[in-house]
């Protein structure tokens, strides 16, 4: 007798074809950027048994004069070991935020599933070196500098790559929830790194680094058999961004439509298996490739500058968290170096939420430069409560470190990911999706500028005391969301804009007057009341607003 079709292999069957490649291209690129994440975090664990407290360990086994340093790892045995470890985080750092503005383009012109198998094989490559420094008993600081220079320039392979991969397969109706849910592979990768670094930290830091490195390499190998990069290799329907965008060039935001309407048959991973009769043909014929857009082409996409501006500060402050939490635990809390980092995976749960959280809000609002401001906003307060009473208790540590990963990630994984794949396949590209990766490569890669600032400010910044990094932190989150301020009073004059069509306006062009669409009783109170005088505050404060007249009693 046979048995039953496994219920897995019935639902398989169930799901239509476009949603079984969706699905397969978001667990690939889930665990690629996991796997990209958790080869960047030992170090942060690490760094504590480099230049741990000697004096407070068994007898020096040595026995000579120094029983403060005698178990450092030279060159990390000095009284700058702070220094050198920002000097470590920069190596990085720096040459990530150089390569990302290259990385992009490439991204555009070659193969992504080469360009990233490629990038992970080399980054787990560059990850093991660095723990093989331990076995081979290198004390040489340049060694590890060059080992970090050259992981960051490929480890930027992997956020174009992945962010226009997903972009390729899914449209804007729910992408700020599927991809807030997607990019919980950071605080995922982070967590998995700081368990599986914390694992040998004490033991054998080395393989804390080699592990890392060969898992990455496994991904990409998975990667290069399995991953798909456009709907139409497979004659699966593309999402709506790949055709001609709708003729609505008076409308104001995303809010103003249904987003179920424009993408009604593209949920998460419930599109329907069939194809319009538009896609009926083989789509990606060579007289029909577009030409990827250039560097300068992709900055004047209207909402660029500003997002890669707010993200430069807002990756600082979420990167400094990254590599300096676990020591400031460690000097703050006095926990051990595995405790520290246990403790430190809480903010990347934090983390989790609040991008799922911050994808969920700007879907429903439709705004999410606004979304990302007042998550800044509350970000600031609740960091300078983390410093003063985060310590007090373990229970209060625990609830302070999710708070603020939540509101300092959220924006940060909001940017980096809906609204990248926004701007990538914005209106005025016409359709054309050849900048997904020169976008996301120019937003990522300013904001990886903050992100090298931050762990190098922390280091020099430290030494001075905790509480003046943490001034810092805050005054970077201030600063991420004044830069969002021009997005976010355009996005409020189209709510208000909408609002009173809703109401009964008839909105017209720029400088005509806004007059009534209906007088009924009900409307009328509603239309005076509360719309006119948000349109007036707009008026009054930016100065321009479409032009409207008083309605009439």
């Amino acid at each position: 007798m046979r048995a039953a079709l496994a219920p897995g292999v019935r639902l398989l069957r169930a799901l239509p074809r476009d949603s079984r490649y969706r699905g397969l291209t978001l667990v690939l690129t889930f665990l690629s950027y996991t796997s990209y994440h958790l080869s960047r975090k030992p170090i942060s664990i690490v760094k504590s048994q480099l230049h741990p407290n000697c004096s407070a360990l068994d007898l020096n086994p040595h026995n000579d004069s120094n029983s403060s340093t005698w178990c450092c790892w030279a060159p990390f045995d000095g009284d700058n070991y702070k220094e050198l470890f920002g000097a470590l985080d920069n190596a990085f750092l720096v040459a990530y935020a150089i390569g990302m503005f290259i990385s992009g383009i490439f991204g555009e012109r070659l193969p992504l599933r080469y360009y990233l198998s490629g990038g992970m094989v080399l980054s787990g490559l560059f990850t093991a070196l660095f723990g093989l420094g331990y076995f081979w008993d290198i004390h040489v600081l340049w060694y590890f500098i060059v080992v970090q220079v050259c992981n960051g320039l490929v480890q930027t392979t992997g956020w174009p790559a992945v962010v226009a991969c997903v972009g390729n397969w899914f449209g804007k109706g729910k992408r700020g929830l599927i991809m807030g849910i997607w990019n919980s592979h950071t605080s995922v990768g982070n967590i998995l790194g700081s368990l599986i670094a914390g694992a040998w930290v004490s033991s054998a830091w080395g393989l804390s680094f080699v592990v890392p490195g060969i898992i990455i390499t496994t991904v990409g190998i998975i990667c290069f058999f399995f991953l798909v990069e456009y709907p139409e290799d497979v004659d699966c329907s593309p999402p709506l961004h790949h055709m001609a965008p709708d003729e609505d060039p008076g409308g104001v935001t995303i809010s103003e439509k249904d987003p179920e309407a424009v993408t009604s048959n593209e949920g998460p991973l419930s599109l329907s298996g069939q194809s319009s009769a538009d896609h009926s043909h083989s789509p990606k014929e060579p007289a029909e490739e577009p030409e990827a857009i250039s560097f300068l082409g992709a900055l004047r996409i209207p909402g660029v500058v500003e997002f890669s501006l707010c993200l430069l500060f807002a990756k600082l402050v979420s990167y400094t968290f990254l590599y300096w939490l676990p020591l400031y635990i460690v000097n703050v809390a006095h926990f051990g170096a595995k405790e520290a980092g246990d403790l430190s995976t809480l903010f990347d749960v934090g983390g989790i939420l609040g991008g799922i959280f911050a994808g969920l809000i700007s879907d429903y609002t439709g705004g999410r430069a606004t979304t990302c401001c007042v998550m800044l906003v509350v970000a600031a307060p609740m960091l300078f409560l983390y410093n003063h009473v985060g310590q007090n208790g373990i229970g209060t540590s625990i609830a302070m470190l999710i708070i603020c990963g939540a509101l300092v990630n959220g924006p940060y994984a909001l940017i980096t990911t809906a609204v990248s794949a926004d701007l990538g396949t914005h209106e005025s590209l016409k359709g054309n999706a050849k900048a997904l990766s020169t976008v996301t490569a120019i937003i990522d890669g300013t904001g990886s500028v903050g992100a090298a600032l931050g762990p190098l400010l922390a280091g020099l910044i430290s030494p001075t005391g905790w509480n003046n990094v943490f001034y810092m932190l805050i005054a970077a989150d201030v600063l991420a969301c004044l830069l969002l301020a021009r997005v976010v009073v355009k996005e409020a004059r189209g709510w208000c804009g909408y609002m009173a069509r809703q109401r009964g306006y008839v909105v017209t062009n720029l400088g005509q007057p806004l007059v009534p669409r209906c007088q009924n009783t009900v409307s009328l109170p509603l239309q005076k009341d509360v719309c006119y005088p948000l349109l007036l505050l707009l008026h009054l404060h930016v100065g321009i607003a479409p032009g409207f007249e008083r309605p009439s009693a």
